[in-house]
């Protein structure tokens, strides 16, 4: 909420997720075969999920060019038990691989001694409620948002501040990371969990957080909570496979493969995600 209409292609690993009782949800493309998004989302085991990649406006062909793939399995993090409890994490396997294209390409994942300071402006986008209860009118274009991150130092003591509905504090953890303006406005919402939270760095855009909860919408004192991505390296590293000729290009230090994980930082030679100068934003 509190955002603008995207443009095409602007955020090529931004997926929507659908259930088969049209449920939607969001998530990031990390290889040719695999999405990131939140765990809270598959907590329903019995039903069938659909990833739509290449999606602009939802409602108005031809601008939305999206192609559909059955999601093959979900992978939820082991400790997951609550979104409030941290592990807020999950990992989808595709039933065919994604081919690449300019407006379908996968997110950089930071190495896990990458940092993002306090105050660094990222982006979080999605087809979700523009604000409580008040859904994303036709066409559905995809919505973008600037948002400061807020440590989870900070973001605790705001938590911890009285609300109007006067529900129980909320711990804010250490592997949470929060994003947002003390006096609201500007947030996601309902529909945009497992989404992205994308920052610039070093030339490239990270997935910095995942969509996991949040009070309200925009409401003062309670930006949107993430799940913070490179905490859960070594987890996503052993959840995805590699095959036999991909691992010994691994070993061999040739980095061509299709399924490789795009862990970047500053001494980084092969993150091929896409370059921050590609695109014109204001940050």
């Amino acid at each position: 909420m509190g955002g603008q209409d995207s443009m095409p292609g602007r955020w090529p690993w931004q997926v929507n997720i659908r259930d088969n009782n049209g449920r939607l949800f969001g998530g990031s493309l990390i290889t040719t075969n695999w999405v990131i998004s939140a765990a809270h989302c598959f907590q329903e085991t019995s039903r069938t999920y659909g990833v739509f990649v290449g999606s602009y406006k939802l409602e108005k062909p031809p601008y939305n060019t999206e192609i559909g793939i059955l999601v093959k399995s979900v992978i939820i993090h082991p400790n997951y038990t609550s979104f409030k409890n941290g592990y807020d994490i999950s990992l989808l396997e595709l039933s065919n691989p994604v081919h690449f294209t300019n407006e379908i390409l996968p997110i950089c994942l930071p190495a896990a001694k990458v940092t993002f300071p306090t105050g660094l402006k990222c982006w979080s986008s999605g087809w979700g409620n523009i604000a409580s209860d008040v859904p994303l009118a036709y066409p559905s274009t995809l919505q973008e948002v600037a948002l400061p991150l807020i440590d989870a130092p900070l973001c605790n003591y705001l938590y911890h501040l009285p609300y109007t509905t006067h529900t129980a504090p909320v711990d804010i953890i250490d592997n949470m990371i929060c994003a947002g303006y003390v006096n609201g406005g500007k947030d996601t919402c309902k529909g945009e969990s497992g989404g992205p939270l994308v920052c610039a760095g070093d030339d490239r855009w990270y997935l910095v957080g995942v969509v996991s909860f949040g009070e309200g919408c925009g409401q003062p004192n309670r930006p949107g909570v993430y799940t913070v991505l490179n905490a859960y390296l070594d987890w996503i590293q052993s959840s995805i496979p590699l095959s036999m000729p991909e691992a010994q290009q691994a070993k061999s230090g040739k980095r061509e493969f299709k399924h490789e994980l795009l862990l970047c930082s500053k001494s980084a030679l092969f993150c091929k995600c896409r370059k921050s100068e590609v695109m014109v934003l204001k940050l």
